[in-house]
């Protein structure tokens, strides 16, 4: 029996990404524990909680503001703002998935939360879909720019409102897609270390590195689908930005310049900061991580760059004050010519 054992062994330690765990150890755990950050002092995670309770309740409300503005104000209704109404109903999904859990963590005894095998794929798959379908939504509003700028007078006929809901839906599918596959790929593998999730949610490397057995598929899985939301995205935004600016320093006055250059500088920031973010987290192999280090980079990631989106939206674009202005004083004489003039 003691050959055996060491028999099973061997294999896995030949290979720097197996479980070095015997495969009778290996099981389908009927729950998985969120550690979280149950092991520091109580104290300190109340104070966690007492910050980052005010953050989400802002993130949520701006987004909802934003959203509400888009679908009841008429002069937003154009595809620029009917892809950031999108983003931002988005945006409120993603923080509704995550951000309660781990708020909820924070005041519970030590010890973690214990969530069903069930719970914790489907808060997998969510969180795949909604940042899949952001990523492809960021560069979505990319190309309604370009054309906007670049084709200003094939736009209206291109991006017509059944384009939209098409680019929208193919999004969400797309983002749909990569979840099911992905999520599937992780969760038929057996799983040892007793389930224990060292993050503040079911997060695709933190269950993965539990996994027992070769996971070099999924981790290959996990890496091309990086390249193919990250990577390429990012680089067609950038070079039809780059694009967009160029037709702006060439063509039209200073007011339209500063208008257009500041709506691209508002969509670069957001996509700069959402791709930098998810491609620093996830474009890595298992080995070279630090659960640790990701725990707490998920703070910033999951509460305050959604924070800073309705922020960046509503600080910077002058089409969203009006609105909110017509919103809060229905009646203010001259709103309406105020905003056709901005």
């Amino acid at each position: 029996m003691e050959n055996g054992s060491q028999s099973n062994l061997k294999p896995a330690q030949s290979h720097a990404n197996t479980s070095y765990w015997p495969e009778w150890n290996w099981t389908s755990p009927q729950e998985f524990i969120i550690l979280g950050f149950s092991g520091w002092p109580q104290g300190l995670r109340v104070l966690l909680f007492a910050f980052l309770l005010p953050v989400y309740l802002a993130t949520l409300a701006g987004n909802l503001l934003i959203l509400a503005l888009a679908v009841v104000d008429p002069a937003l209704h154009t595809p620029m703002y009917f892809f950031l109404g999108a983003l931002s109903a988005v945006e409120v999904a993603y923080t509704l998935v995550l951000t309660p859990r781990m708020l909820a963590g924070f005041l519970l005894p030590p010890g973690g939360q214990a969530v069903a095998a069930s719970t914790c794929a489907a808060q997998m798959g969510l969180f795949v879909a909604l940042g899949g379908s952001e990523c492809l939504l960021l560069a979505a509003m990319a190309l309604d720019r370009y054309l906007a700028i670049c084709r200003p007078l094939y736009y209206p006929q291109l991006m017509t409102s059944g384009l939209c809901w098409c680019l929208l839906a193919s999004c969400c599918a797309g983002g749909s897609v990569l979840a099911l596959g992905l999520t599937t790929a992780i969760f038929q593998l057996p799983f040892c270390q007793g389930g224990l999730v060292n993050h503040v949610f079911c997060d695709l490397p933190a269950v993965l590195v539990l996994a027992c057995g070769n996971r070099d598929l999924q981790e290959n899985v996990l890496l091309a689908a990086c390249l193919l939301l990250l990577v390429l995205p990012l680089a067609l935004i950038l070079l039809s930005y780059t694009r967009v600016l160029v037709v702006i320093l060439g063509v039209g006055g200073a007011a339209g310049r500063r208008k257009a250059f500041n709506t691209v500088a508002s969509h670069l920031t957001v996509a700069v900061l959402h791709y930098g973010c998810a491609t620093a987290m996830y474009a890595r192999p298992l080995r070279s991580r630090s659960l640790e280090e990701d725990k707490l980079v998920s703070l910033i990631y999951i509460n305050l760059t959604p924070l800073l989106y309705p922020a960046i939206y509503t600080l910077r674009n002058r089409d969203m004050q009006g609105a909110l202005q017509r919103m809060v004083c229905p009646r203010a004489p001259g709103s309406t010519q105020q905003a056709e003039l901005t």
